[in-house]
């Protein structure tokens, strides 16, 4: 098991402490270290994970995918973010579509939202009905112990960000330009309903946080405290190995042998910057 586990902190800086940049990067290039680690031992033994992202608008689920893929392999890190079901796939049995997305061998997927959405949104804007959202809470965990028992590691977490984080979040989408897309009609009317959804949750837990198959709240008032918290904790949770490498070096590059630059006129990009 690898002798990382266990050992991240932020050094010179305590929880609750503004993180400077620099820190999260220094911090953030260990961590991208052990998941190429991760990687290569889920491609040498098969393994197959599977790892589930919920929580409110705006706590910041897509930067913290968004730090675990961006040094690693996106054929073995796979992101799964399914849009809204098509009229096919209202008629399946709720699970179904989620189904043909879990990892096979050698595979890390990561839900950007899952089949969870039955517990949350659509049972708080009302696209489902309690029936529905029961069947749901019962089969969910027997589900997942036969995800479980055939050898998926499940790791799930919950991202959480109070009101008034929550607020600042989605005003400075309003104003900019860049993050306006982010900002959709179903994400006011979530931020309006508020306690909806923190009862949804509560509900969601009580019925779906087993011992093995547990939900992980990650408290995401600080996006770059976020992402550290989870991706040590998710390495925590994995039993990888750092596996031996050969070492690598550059061939010898061959001689030009008469080879002579082209006359072509190249049309070059126009170097503004």
């Amino acid at each position: 098991m690898s002798e990382f586990r266990n050992e991240v902190k932020v050094h010179g800086a305590k929880a609750g402490d503004r993180l400077s940049n620099s820190a999260y990067q220094k911090e953030l290039a260990v961590l991208h270290v052990e998941l190429v680690k991760l990687q290569e031992w889920v491609v040498r033994t098969g393994a197959r994970i599977c790892i589930v992202f919920e929580g409110r608008d705006g706590a910041g689920k897509g930067g913290v995918i968004k730090a675990i893929t961006e040094r690693v392999n996106p054929r073995v890190f796979r992101v799964v973010a399914l849009p809204a079901p098509t009229d096919r796939e209202k008629t399946q049995m709720y699970l179904q579509r989620y189904l043909p997305h879990l990892p096979a061998a050698g595979e890390i997927v990561l839900f950007d939202r899952s089949w969870y959405g039955r517990a949350g949104v659509e049972r708080v804007m009302g696209f489902c009905t309690e029936a529905d959202v029961q069947m749901f809470m019962m089969a969910t965990p027997l589900v997942e112990r036969a995800f479980i028992d055939s050898g998926l590691i499940l790791i799930k977490y919950w991202l959480e960000i109070g009101a008034e984080e929550q607020t600042r979040r989605l005003e400075a989408r309003i104003r900019d330009e860049r993050k306006i897309w982010k900002l959709s009609p179903m994400d006011l009317e979530s931020y309006r309903r508020w306690y909806d959804y923190s009862r949804a949750r509560d509900a969601m837990f009580s019925m779906t946080d087993t011992e093995y198959s547990p939900w992980y709240v990650a408290k995401a008032d600080s996006k770059k405290r976020a992402r550290l918290n989870i991706i040590s904790h998710l390495l925590s949770k994995i039993p990888y190995e750092a596996l031996p490498r050969k070492k690598v070096s550059l061939p010898k590059r061959q001689k030009a042998e008469g080879y002579r630059e082209s006359d072509h006129h190249f049309r070059y990009v126009p170097e503004k910057f």
